[in-house]
């Protein structure tokens, strides 16, 4: 595919995140407009509620788009999804007979505030990079078993907390915990002094589930993708995952890109998972390609001071698919709904500059990182500015995600002194 051409001219290059072959789909307000539904154009965004109300958009019999959110839609299914990309592309597409009355529903994405585009029905947390599980195995048990037992049979995880993903842009305030380090006695009460980011993609499920599914009826059941930042206190993590995994290490915050990228504008980037070590059981195997091959990059910015990137890599470094985690998801007979959040879990290559961490980065913190500032990184520190970037390269044209950016806030002042 090559790139398609659109009336909105900023759509037209090479680099422009958001051509006529993205669309991606998100909720954004104004200073006199409340938060609404909205599709990507170059760098303008299309009021899908104004162009609904207009009758140039009529899918259902009832409106999709007078809710701040893409929960509706997503239940529809996959037929209405592909009929809504049809009905934008011809809307947007250069030579659009609708061009004068779509024109006067354009906002400019600098004019705009990006909200959550989905209620966040459950989250799930999985450990799927290879690389990534096999760094981390190293530094807590030695190269001889860096990987459990499970890992080459099935996709880990654990149930998130919803309640504290936010959007791009909303500060992440450091947190307090219980910790315990290798020297201490007993555990002491302290603002976690290891906070790190992850650099993962999250998958968000659109159609439900009443019991398990294959592996090819769980990519059905994907809408789109989002970049995902899982903040993680590695200190309390620690102490606490011992023996039923990360809890309140994981709770404070978990960042999303304000765009969903559609499973159809990912289709030509498709590629297949890596060779597998362990013939893995019927219900995971491989049914084509389910990965996709998308460029990942983590920013570092200290308090007032220019970015630096700290991290190279790709999505299709994962072992394990959305797709296969997902299908695994399902297989006790959970039922899964629209806009259940999927994170991939930390993204890493087999080289350093391709580690999703600042724990595989620093290697735990014995190997600082030096920032192009000249200032060392081990973990996080206050008012650090976390961002990720992804894309997808076309022929002559790119899929982007929009940043996925969090600032790191000093701790409060101990929460239980009156």
């Amino acid at each position: 595919m090559t790139l398609l051409k659109s009336w909105v001219t900023s759509a037209n290059t090479a680099d422009a995140p958001f051509p006529l072959n993205n669309l991606p789909y998100g909720v954004f307000s104004t200073a006199d407009k409340d938060p609404r539904c909205g599709v990507a154009i170059g760098d303008m965004i299309l009021d899908l509620a104004a162009a609904e109300e207009a009758g140039l958009i009529t899918l259902t019999e009832t409106p999709l788009f007078d809710v701040p959110f893409w929960n509706e839609v997503m239940e529809e299914g996959p037929e209405l999804w592909a009929a809504l990309r049809a009905r934008l592309t011809e809307l947007l597409a250069e030579g659009s007979a609708d061009k004068t009355e779509l024109e006067a529903m354009l906002t400019a994405q600098s004019d705009a505030d990006m909200h959550l585009p989905f209620l966040v029905s459950e989250f799930t947390d999985f450990y799927a990079s290879k690389n990534h599980a096999t760094n981390v195995g190293t530094m807590f048990r030695g190269s001889q078993n860096a990987l459990p037992p499970n890992w080459l049979h099935i996709p880990i995880g654990y149930n998130g907390r919803a309640s504290s993903v936010v959007v791009s842009g909303t500060d992440v305030r450091r947190p307090w915990g219980q910790l315990k380090g290798p020297n201490d006695d007993t555990p002491r009460w302290a603002p976690s002094a290891r906070f790190d980011l992850e650099l993962e993609m999250g998958a968000i499920v659109g159609t439900p589930s009443d019991g398990p599914v294959t592996v090819a009826e769980a990519d059905e059941m994907i809408f789109g993708y989002v970049l995902l930042n899982d903040w993680s206190a590695r200190d309390i993590q620690a102490w606490e995952y011992q023996p039923l995994g990360p809890f309140q290490a994981k709770a404070t915050a978990t960042s999303i890109s304000p765009w969903i990228v559609t499973k159809a504008a990912l289709e030509p980037f498709r590629v297949d998972t890596p060779k597998r070590e362990k013939e893995l059981l019927p219900h995971l195997k491989d049914c084509g390609p389910m990965l996709y091959d998308i460029d990942l990059s983590v920013t570092l910015a200290p308090e007032g001071k220019a970015a630096s990137t700290i991290a190279t890599t790709n999505y299709k470094e994962m072992y394990y698919s959305s797709a296969q985690q997902l299908a695994h998801h399902t297989t006790s007979g959970c039922p899964m709904n629209p806009g259940d959040l999927l994170g991939s879990g930390t993204i890493s290559g087999p080289e350093k500059h391709q580690r999703g961490a600042l724990l595989e980065l620093s290697w735990g913190g014995e190997e600082p990182i030096t920032l192009e500032t000249g200032e060392e990184r081990s973990f996080l520190e206050d008012g650090d500015t976390l961002t990720l970037h992804g894309a997808a390269k076309g022929q002559g044209y790119t899929i982007g995600f929009g940043e996925c950016a969090g600032k790191l806030l000093p701790a409060l002042k101990d929460p239980y002194k009156r």
